[in-house]
């Protein structure tokens, strides 16, 4: 294992000038914030000799791979963002990198999304990315087409692929030939399946099925090659049950399931007729909010990740959690993960990020015992500017505390009053963390306080706490926004006079039902791609194989929908709304938007639509304008004087 003063030397001599800046406090552009990582998704070759990587030069991202010894660069494929997006990649083999794109159709008045399987051989480039995945004729073409459900990393020219080539919705499991592009159907469709998951050796042993709202997973016994349900649930209930994966050994399958209200890790041996359950991890304050982590080694079970674990990641392998100790001491007060490592052990990439810096890369060498800077995620924003977020806790109107995450603005000094904004977070099962985030941190740049709170229905919080998502839209969890903003004048930090809330998606649903619910609290509300309309989403939903899922979700009774949704209660609106929405959003279609302008159109509202725009502002151009729009916004409502 490496000696940490060894990686503290090679660390300090390749990141000198990277840790050095100046005390001056200049304004950042919009840019700084708003433009996409300038790197992302490192990923090593099994035998380490180079990394696959995106890069983004100026909005144009582009996959490439370097070789580590060499330094030479190969660009694989390129993509803005707007007609086509890079959902994923990963090694087939030392000379092949596989990836999955997607891309937006339209059919009548639905927009859809599809995606295909592409591979690039190292060894003949000028050959460029081939199409993987061509059905045949009379086979059906397929929607999705790169669900990888396995890398079979012990074999060089396969993979395994879920996908639905005899008829539509029904996938079956195949082997695929990467090179030959040709498939092999191993496992057949079975009633309601939605997913499959293989064991370690690459065989598939458990299926996923949804009938409606009801979950369940069936398993592959070996012995009797018969297939038996081993969990069942109602979907959103306190039964549920998710297969995290396999160990090395088969008959070993670790889930996530609630344990005193929080999600729990257990080990399940399939051998035991019962299926007992063995409690592995169980964090009181927190659900386990991340994966199984595997020993590229091995391949066995090395630990797991969860958010707040020691640098995220909690590990069983005592080789592995010596490395980390080591990268801890060459990185202190920092969260060093280790992404992802050759199946030798021997180079490995850590993400690392701290109050001082939003987000590197760097390549460590176990075997010469180094470590060195690769890149910054955001280079403009270093220890002189990065303001970052601060833990804090308030109770709302009924006593339920809630945490949540307050960004100062830059020079904050205590006790003088600062305009705020209020900007709860998608979803609404989801939750905010406390590492880099480009909205608080650019809005605190210019001058506000940003706070974000975790509100009922966020994730992470325990089974009892998410709940209220579940038709619990414009009640308890919008309440709680409200509380927010009431504690930040209570703290001191702001005025009754100085806020606006802001959002997208959900977020941006919460932001305008919060100047309908609470006029009083709020100048003004800003939305992204806004849900404004609960009952279109609850008709809509009977396009898509989950609809059964999305109304239970949204409360199952579409008729006290109307009380909750902004295109019903427009007339209430009273303050400055702006609205922003992309054209090509299949998450939440922009004609909600356009509904609630068409309301609105005799009271103070701005629309801004972006054209080919998504639900993820995945374009860099988008994502800029947003921004500045916002900003813009606020400066006039809440009238700051820069």
């Amino acid at each position: 294992m490496p000696s940490a003063l060894w990686l503290l030397t090679a660390l300090w001599l390749s990141t000198f000038q990277f840790y050095v800046h100046g005390s001056t406090q200049e304004k950042l552009p919009v840019e700084a914030y708003a433009s996409l990582p300038n790197v992302s998704q490192f990923n090593l070759s099994p035998n380490g000799s180079k990394y696959a990587y995106v890069i983004n030069n100026k909005g144009e991202l582009i996959l490439a791979v370097r070789d580590i010894t060499t330094g030479k660069v190969t660009a694989i494929t390129r993509t803005d963002n707007l007609n086509a997006k890079l959902n994923w990649f990963d090694w087939l083999n030392n000379d092949t990198l596989l990836f999955g794109i997607s891309y937006t159709k339209r059919e009548s008045v639905v927009r859809y999304t599809r995606t295909e399987l592409l591979s690039f051989d190292l060894n003949n480039i000028s050959k460029g990315a081939k199409l993987v995945v061509r059905p045949k004729r009379g086979q059906h073409n397929a929607q999705f087409k790169d669900h990888v459900i396995d890398m079979l990393p012990d074999d060089p020219e396969h993979v395994l692929l879920s996908i639905d080539l005899k008829q539509p919705n029904r996938p079956g499991v195949y082997k695929l030939n990467v090179k030959k592009r040709k498939l092999k159907r191993i496992v057949r469709y079975k009633a309601h399946v939605d997913g499959w998951i293989a064991d370690r050796q690459g065989n598939v042993r458990i299926s996923y099925h949804r009938d409606e709202t009801r979950i369940f997973y069936r398993l592959l016994d070996n012995k009797t090659s018969k297939w038996k349900t081993i969990f069942d649930y109602e979907v959103f209930s306190k039964n549920k049950v998710s297969v995290l994966g396999f160990d090395s050994d088969p008959s070993i399958l670790y889930v996530k399931a609630v344990h005193n209200d929080k999600d729990s890790i257990f080990k399940v041996d399939l051998k035991d007729p019962e299926l007992t359950r063995e409690l592995v991890f169980h964090d009181p304050n927190y659900d386990v909010d991340g994966t199984l982590v595997y020993s590229p080694i091995t391949g066995a079970v090395a630990g797991f990740s969860h958010a707040h674990a020691d640098n995220s990641i909690q590990y069983w392998d005592s080789d592995l959690k010596t490395l980390q100790s080591s990268i801890s001491q060459v990185l202190p007060d920092a969260t060093n993960i280790i992404t992802d490592m050759d199946k030798t052990g021997g180079r490995y990439i850590v993400y690392s990020e701290s109050d001082k810096d939003p987000g590197s890369y760097l390549l460590g060498d176990t075997k010469k015992n180094s470590i060195q800077y690769l890149a910054k995620r955001y280079p403009k924003i270093d220890e002189s500017n990065y303001l970052g977020k601060q833990w804090v806790e308030y109770s709302a109107r009924d006593k339920v505390k809630i945490e949540g995450y307050i960004t100062l603005p830059q020079g904050y000094e205590p006790g003088l009053k600062y305009p705020a904004i209020v900007l709860p977070h998608g979803g609404p099962y989801a939750r905010d963390y406390q590492g880099f985030d480009y909205w608080s941190e650019f809005f605190a740049h210019n001058g506000y306080i940003v706070f974000q709170p975790n509100f009922r229905g966020s994730y992470g919080y325990g089974f009892e706490f998410a709940q209220a998502a579940i038709g619990g839209w414009g009640k308890a969890m919008q309440d709680d926004l409200d509380d927010a903003a009431k504690w930040l004048v209570a703290q001191g930090y702001t005025e009754k006079n100085k806020m606006c809330i802001a959002g997208s998606s959900y977020g941006g649903y919460a932001a305008i039902m919060a100047v309908i619910k609470h006029p009083e609290t709020f100048k003004c509300a800003a939305s992204f791609a806004g849900v404004t309309d609960l009952e279109s989403m609850y008709s809509r939903a009977r396009y898509f194989t989950n609809k059964d899922v999305v109304r239970k979700q949204l409360g199952g009774d579409r008729s006290l929908l109307e009380k909750v949704s902004p295109v019903s209660l427009s007339e209430f609106i009273s303050k400055p709304i702006l609205l922003i929405h992309g054209t090509e959003d299949v998450t939440v279609p922009v004609s909600h938007s356009k509904k609630l302008v068409k309301k609105l159109r005799d009271k103070d509202v701005t629309y801004i639509e972006l054209e080919d725009g998504d639900h993820h502002l995945s374009y860099q151009p988008h994502r800029i304008q947003t921004l500045k729009a916002m900003l813009a916004f606020f400066d006039e409502h809440l009238k700051y004087k820069k």
